[in-house]
Parts: C-alpha cells; structure tokens; sequence
C-alpha cells in the first residue's frame, strides 16, 4: 500500500510540475513564436521585456519534470530519452539558442543583429511548442516497446507519426493564444488594443487545431476516453475545459485581461488533467501490446527507499520554488515599460 501511495504521489508531482511548466513557461514561448509578428523594434522590446523577469525561473518546472522522472521513474525516463535522442538534443540546443537570443539581442543597435536575434528567438520558440506538443502526442499513442520495453521504432518517422504531429500544433497554438493573452494583460494603450486583435486568430488556430486533435483521439486514440466512460461524471472535466476557453475572449472584451490570462492558465490545467486521466497508469504507452508492454508508474518506479527519500526532497523543495515564483510574479506584476535597462 505505502509503495503504490507513493508511485501515485510521484506521478502526481510529475503532473504537477508540467501543468506548471505549461501555465508559465506556455506564455513565453507564446511570446516568442509571435515575436515576429511586429516589425517594430519598440514592440519588439516591449514583448522581450513583458517576459524578462519570468522566463528562465519558469524553465525551473522543466528541470524538475525532468529531474523528477529521472529520479522517480528512472526505466521510463531512460527509455523514453534513448528513444527519441536527435529530438531531445534539438530540443535542448533550442532552449541554449533561445536564451543565448534573448540576451543578446540588445547588445548591439544595429538592424541586422537585432533581426537574426529575433528571429532566432521565434524559430527556437515554434519548435520547443512543437517538439514538446510531438512527445505528449507520441505518450498519448504509444511507442513500439517490444516485451523487454525496449523500443524498437524509427528515430525520426516514428516520432513524427501524424496524431503527434497534431498534438504538437495543438501546443503550439495554445502556447500562442496563452502568450497573446499575457500581452495584452502587460500592456497598455495603443499597443494593448492591437494585441487584443492578435488574440482573436491565435483563438481560432488553437480552437481549429483542438477539434482537430479530438476528433483524432475519439477515432484512433479511444483508451483516452475510455476512463472518461467509465465514470461518465467526469465529463464536467471537458465542459469546464470548454467553458473557460470561451471565457478568454468574454473576458477581453470586458477589459479583464488579468482574469482571460488566467483562464488561459486553467485551459492549460484542465487539458492535462485530461491528458493524465487518460494515459494513467502508462507512462510510456506500448502500440504494440499496451496491456503487457507499456511502462508504468508500478513497473518503472524507483525503489520504496528511494521514493520516500525523494518525497522528503520535494516536501522541503518544492514550496520554496513556489514561494520564489509568487513573489516574482507579485513584484513585477504591472505593466511593462521601457527603461535605460531594458532589452
């Protein structure tokens, strides 16, 4: 009993720390896959400078999605990262150059060195949505893992299988109607009035993209409705999902921008909670025989010592990540402006 609290403890911690990662990071790769929607080098710095307090403390989530399944999950972790290899290094190098670009970016007035810095900014913003929208939709489908869970798929073509490919534009297009959002709650102005018009089509393209991605799962993807059919009363799960994604452009249009940005925030948690209703126990989804094959939270789970060691850890750590993120949030919570510091 205490070994099976504890798998499920560090599975909902896992969870946890991606909703997280998607509610607060989402918004500056939102930022960055639009940064070139302006050619105006002020806006430009004011997108730059909207995120600057938040975004490498937000890319902490990611470090403990990463560091908490290595530690708590360890077989699933090594066979999901030897799996997909060239795309985890891209995804890696992306997140190096993206950072690398926003802080260069403003070292030098020229165009020319602004515009490659820019635009290395936004390519490496679009593929991180998608890269990491391609490996949630290949955990929702499924990797060919053989008997002994050793993957025996393509590199390449098997991570690019279609549904996944829908899943990434999915992110991507949330990440984008997440991120127009947050501008417009940090802006002001003439430049608040033209971003609430950005928002209407990044509404259009994640709603497009998410019919899409559902249509694609009641067909090919059944076992992530199956639990959902089994317990009929969790469909309020989906209505509410459904409800605050109408409730964004409702709450613009009131001139709530503080509380659309925080719908958006809780679309973002009620897809994944969806996402974890569906896939649990699997962690990683056998497509060659999921019932025998798959890796879950019970056979790929670190040992009882090491997860009540780890459940210790997380006690102690995670309410300070937590403390430190509410009051950057608190402190930097009003609109931006540009000063001699600035990007």
């Amino acid at each position: 009993m205490i070994e099976y609290l504890l798998q499920l403890f560090w599975y909902i911690i896992i969870i946890t720390a991606i909703t997280f990662y998607g509610m607060l990071d989402g918004f500056d790769l939102g930022v960055g896959s639009m940064h070139l929607f302006t050619k105006k080098d002020e806006e430009r710095r004011l997108f730059l400078n909207a995120i600057s307090p938040f975004w490498d403390g937000n890319e902490v989530w990611l470090v403990i999605v990463v560091g908490a399944s290595f530690a708590g999950f360890p077989y699933a972790y090594a066979t999901l990262f030897s799996s997909f290899y060239i795309p985890m290094v891209a995804l890696v190098f992306s997140l190096i150059f993206r950072a690398v670009a926003i802080e260069f970016r403003s070292k030098l007035p020229a165009a020319w060195w602004r515009k490659t810095w820019d635009g290395l900014f936004s390519i490496a913003s679009i593929f991180i949505a998608l890269v990491l929208g391609i490996i949630l939709g290949n955990l929702i489908h499924g990797i060919p893992l053989n008997a002994n869970h050793d993957y025996t798929g393509s590199v390449i073509l098997t991570f690019l299988q279609p549904y996944s490919i829908i899943v990434g534009f999915l992110v991507l297009s949330l990440f984008m109607m997440h991120g127009s959002t947050f501008l417009v709650m940090k802006t002001e102005g003439e430049l608040q009035q033209k971003l609430k018009r950005w928002v209407i089509p990044t509404i259009l393209f994640f709603i497009i993209v998410y019919v899409a991605t559902t249509i694609g799962t009641f067909v090919y993807e059944k076992h992530m409705i199956a639990r959902l059919l089994e317990r009929p009363y969790l469909f309020f799960l989906p209505l509410l999902n459904l409800v605050v994604i109408a409730a964004i452009p409702w709450m613009l249009k009131k001139e709530r921008p503080g509380t659309a940005f925080l719908c958006s925030c809780a679309n973002i948690a009620f897809l994944l909670i969806l996402f974890a209703l569906g896939t649990f126990p699997s962690l990683l989804r056998s497509s060659v025989d999921p019932a025998a094959n798959s890796l879950t939270i019970f056979n790929s789970a670190s040992s009882t010592t090491t997860l009540t060691v780890l459940a210790v850890i997380v006690a102690i750590g995670l309410p300070l990540v937590l403390a430190y993120g509410f009051i950057v949030y608190r402190v930097f919570r009003g609109k931006v402006k540009l000063d001699y510091g600035s990007y």
